[in-house]
C-alpha cells in the first residue's frame, strides 16, 4: 500500500464525515452506524455530549481532505522501508484526541496497536472499521486492545504527569514519545473587542474545558476589569445545566468558599487568582502582570507546561477562538510524531 493509496483512504473517510456533519442524513446505512455509536459513547462517558462529539468530527473533517493530508506530508520523506508495530496509548479527555496518533501511525504505513481509554472505546474502533472498509489492506494493520499491550517496536502514550513518569520507566527501552499534563493560557491586554471575548469563550468552554488545548488560566493587566470578560462569557451560560459541569463548579466553589479564598462568579464560572496553569473544571485562574517582555520570559521558561497561547501577541500560538482548531502539524506537546515515527533504527 502506497502513501498515496493511504491518504486517498482517509481523505475518503473525512469525505463520509463531512457528507454526515453536512446533513446528518440519518437513511445512509454509515450515518445509521456513526448515530448509534455516538449515542453509546455519550452514555458510555457523559462528557462526551452529541455536540461535543459533532464537534470533534467537524474538525476532522477539516483535517481529512486529500490537499490538507498531501500538504501536512510534503515536508516529510516517507519511505517505504521496513515498517514497525507502534503502540500508542490513548486518551480519553475529549473525543477522538487520540485520532491524530490513529492517523499518524497509519498514513507513514506502520501497524498501529492502540490501547483505548476506557472513556472514549467506541469512537475510534468504529472510523477504524470504515476505513478498512473503505481501503481492506489497513485490516492487517489495525490492531486494538483494553488490556496489556501486545508485542510493540515503538510507543506513544499520553497521560497524566504521574502516570508518564510509569510510561517512561515501562517503556524506557523502546523508542517512545511520552506525553504529560499540559495546559493552554491566554493573555490579555484590555484592548480586546467584544468578539474576541465571546471567541475565547470557546477556547474555554469548548469540551467542558477538558482538552490541553482548553484555555485554563488568564494573564491580564494589574487592576483589568472582568466585566467585559463576564459580559462575553454569558453566552455559555448553558453550560452549568450538564450535570457533571454543575457538580465540579459546586464543589469547587464549596470549597473555596469554605478555605475563604477570594473568588469573581458569574454563577457558572469561577475565577481564582492563582499562579499554577491547570485549573479544575468550572474554575479559571488568572494572574496579573505589569510588563510583557518579562511575562514572554516567564512564559518562555514554563513552556514545558504550556500547550498554546492565545491572544493577540507575536508569541501567541494562536488567535482568539482557535485553540481549539489546530492544524494536522499543531503536535501535541510540541513533538513531531511524524518526525519520530519515519526515523531509521540506529
Amino acid at each position: 500500500m502506497t502513501l498515496q493509496t493511504r491518504i486517498e483512504a482517509f481523505s475518503k473517510l473525512g469525505i463520509s464525515l463531512q457528507n454526515y456533519v453536512d446533513s446528518n442524513d440519518s437513511s445512509s446505512n454509515f450515518s445509521q452506524k456513526l448515530t448509534n455509536v455516538i449515542r453509546n459513547a455519550e452514555l458510555q462517558n457523559a462528557w462526551f455530549t452529541q455536540d461535543q462529539i459533532h464537534s470533534a468530527l467537524q474538525e476532522w473533517t477539516k483535517a481529512l481532505t486529500k490537499e490538507n493530508l498531501s500538504n501536512w506530508l510534503q515536508a516529510y520523506t516517507i519511505e517505504e522501508f521496513s515498517k514497525k508495530r507502534v503502540a500508542v496509548v490513548m486518551a480519553g479527555n475529549i473525543p477522538l484526541v487520540g485520532f491524530h496518533d490513529f492517523l499518524s501511525v497509519l498514513i507513514t504505513g506502520h501497524h498501529f496497536v492502540g490501547k483505548l481509554s476506557s472513556n472514549d472505546s467506541l469512537l475510534i474502533p468504529f472510523l477504524a472499521e470504515e476505513l478498512i472498509a473503505m481501503q481492506p489492506e489497513f485490516k492487517s494493520k489495525i490492531e486494538f486492545t483494553k488490556d496489556r499491550l501486545p508485542e510493540f517496536d515503538a510507543v506513544i502514550a499520553t497521560g497524566s504527569n504521574n502516570t508518564a513518569r510509569y510510561f517512561e520507566y515501562y517503556f524506557k527501552d523502546k523508542p517512545h514519545i511520552i506525553r504529560k499534563n499540559r495546559n493552554s493560557i491566554v493573555v490579555l491586554d484590555g484592548t480586546e473587542s467584544k468578539e474576541e471575548l465571546e471567541k475565547l469563550g470557546d477556547d474555554i468552554f469548548k469540551y467542558f474545558g477538558l482538552g490541553c488545548r482548553n484555555v485554563s488560566k488568564l494573564f491580564v493587566p494589574q487592576d483589568y476589569d472582568f466585566d467585559d470578560f463576564f459580559k462575553a462569557m454569558f453566552n455559555y451560560k448553558d453550560i452549568i445545566n450538564h450535570h457533571k459541569y454543575a457538580n465540579n463548579y459546586d464543589y469547587n466553589k464549596a470549597v473555596y468558599l469554605m478555605s475563604s479564598v477570594k473568588l469573581l462568579d458569574n454563577g457558572f464560572l469561577i475565577l481564582k487568582e492563582d499562579e499554577q496553569f491547570s485549573s479544575p473544571i468550572g474554575v479559571l485562574f488568572y494572574e496579573n502582570y505589569s510588563n510583557k517582555a518579562q511575562l514572554k520570559q516567564r512564559l518562555e521558561k514554563e513552556k514545558e507546561n504550556i500547550q498554546c497561547i492565545v491572544g493577540k501577541d507575536k508569541f501567541a500560538d494562536a488567535n482568539f477562538g482557535q485553540a481549539q482548531h489546530p492544524k494536522l502539524s499543531d503536535y501535541a506537546d510540541g513533538v513531531d510524531t511524524i518526525k519520530f515515527l519515519i526515523q531509521k533504527d540506529k
